[in-house]
């Protein structure tokens, strides 16, 4: 579909556009939504951006976007209105009400600097009043500076910016404790209590104006904004958010948020980080994004040939009138015929021979196959014979709950390749109650009859290579049987023959 994205991420600032680059790198059908308002378009040149040193904020983004083009990621403009959930896709919907949906979203919609509320002050932002001394302080290094603390910086930016020069100043109208002031004075700052009503440019400088009427001029003046975060359009995803100034997004180092479709990056994450960290988290939350998608990919996958390797086995059965004999096999029925009855549980029950066998024998059987139609069959078996036995469609023993006290397993194997036989034999050992016992009978070598076998034939394997290849914890199990036994058959010609049966018999000691 065309507004179908592997992922959309909303915010084209430096994080944003690493997000784009990495998933756009990936092969991931992208895109971009942005609303045009970085949070360092006020200023002309970066600064502490490695490689990048001077170079213009709207530069970097402009290069940045020419380089996620190139790797087929789309870019849109606007903004976001409306986030929701909607199970395997989550749905944007834009200001404009037009609609993407998307199995992933990286939230890269920055902070907003609120700053204190003195007339002047956002005029001259970037310019003459600055937030960051690393940004900005070596450009204004040795001259006349100045901060007017806020809540959000206290007095760590005033010694940061006397790092800087000789003639600071600070504002300040909160008080000044005697070892905070003994800091301050020991390094020659001048402390000026008075409330700041007013700052205007004059001349290339700033003109600060006090409640006492005092006018102050300097060359820049840095200050610290309350960060403001706007998630309103993600009230739909109910992200978790930190206690920190602006309550930014909780995310991990991959950017995972508390949504497992939701990734976040940037100042969302880490208000007062610069341009570096914001590009440094935008490219894991990229990442991020990808490495679950691929693994979303794979499950899906599973899924989907678990699926189609089901519905060939009803397509086998129903095409059948009957599939198997409907008596029990043998070699099962000499190991159980030696077991205390109790619970049972047949994986890959077939049309319920073997169930049905342990239910007239005093146990209570329980039946798991994949085909609809061999339960249908087992089910009538049971009533035939008068005997209450429980079939169902599943696949496997995980989709069945309890524990049992036999688990048994006959001859589940697969002309499939990728048939998952021990994943299966794996399951059916979780199923077992401490105490009881797993069973598997399986064929342990070819027919003799059959001299070439086809290139996905099932793989045969001894009892000792299966237990093996289980690896089921020995302090747990305890092995009871593990052999061939020879059970005699008739050739398709007619002759006598034999096949070579694979016993393993374990019983659960934890």
């Amino acid at each position: 579909m065309e507004n179908d994205w592997d992922a959309v991420i909303i915010g084209g600032g430096v994080a944003g556009l690493s997000a784009a680059q990495m998933l756009g790198r990936s092969r991931r059908r992208t895109l971009v939504i942005d609303g045009g308002m970085p949070r360092n378009r006020f200023a002309s040149h970066m600064h502490g951006v490695l490689g990048h040193d001077g170079t213009p904020p709207t530069g970097l983004l402009a290069t940045g976007r020419d380089e996620c083009r190139a790797y087929g990621v789309e870019f849109a403009a606007g903004a976001v209105a409306a986030l929701v959930d909607e199970g395997d896709r989550l749905r944007v919907t834009r200001d404009d009400g037009s609609v993407d949906t998307a199995r992933a979203v990286v939230i890269a919609t920055g902070i907003r600097d609120e700053l204190p509320d003195v007339p002047g002050l956002r005029e001259q932002w970037g310019r003459t009043v600055l937030h960051c001394p690393y940004c900005h302080g070596w450009e204004v290094a040795g001259r006349r500076l100045a901060v007017l603390a806020t809540p959000a910086a206290g007095l760590h930016q005033v010694e940061l910016v006397r790092q800087l020069s000789d003639d600071v100043t600070v504002f300040t109208t909160a008080p000044v404790d005697e070892s905070a002031a003994a800091r301050l004075t020991a390094r020659d700052i001048r402390i000026v209590t008075a409330r700041v009503l007013a700052a205007h440019g004059r001349d290339g400088a700033l003109a600060i104006t006090t409640e006492g009427g005092e006018e102050f001029v300097v060359d820049a003046l840095f200050t610290g904004g309350e960060p403001s975060i706007d998630l309103g359009f993600a009230a739909g995803v109910e992200l978790v958010r930190a206690d920190d100034p602006g309550a930014p997004l909780v995310a991990d180092l991959r950017g995972a948020t508390s949504h497992p479709r939701v990734f976040a990056a940037g100042n969302v994450t880490a208000p007062y980080g610069n341009v570096p960290l914001s590009m440094g988290s935008g490219s894991m939350a990229g990442a991020g994004v990808n490495a679950m998608l691929v693994a979303e990919d794979f499950a899906r996958a599973v899924e989907d040939r678990t699926a189609a390797r089901n519905a060939a086995w009803e397509e086998r059965y129903a095409t059948e009138e009957r599939f198997w004999s409907g008596r029990v096999n043998a070699t099962m029925a000499a190991v159980a015929a030696g077991l205390e009855p109790g619970t049972a549980l047949d994986v890959g029950s077939g049309e319920g021979g073997d169930a049905v066998w342990l239910a007239e024998r005093g146990w209570r059987a329980t039946g798991v196959d994949v085909s609809a139609t061999a339960v249908r069959r087992a089910a009538a078996l049971a009533e035939s014979r008068g005997v209450d036995a429980d079939f169902r469609v599943g696949d496997g023993a995980a989709s069945v709950p309890g524990e049992f006290d036999l688990v048994l397993a006959s001859f589940l194997h697969s002309w499939e390749a990728d048939f998952p036989r021990l994943r299966l034999l794996r399951d059916a050992a979780d199923r077992v109650a401490p105490g009881g016992r797993l069973l598997i009978v399986s064929h342990a070598a070819a027919p003799p009859w059959a001299r070439e076998l086809p290139e996905h034939a099932p793989v045969m394997r001894t009892p000792d290579e299966e237990l093996a290849l289980l690896a089921l914890d020995e302090s747990e199990w305890q092995p009871e049987i593990v052999e061939i036994r020879r059970r005699e058959a008739t050739a398709p010609d007619g002759a006598a023959a034999h096949l070579d049966d694979g016993v393993l018999l374990l019983r659960r000691i934890g």
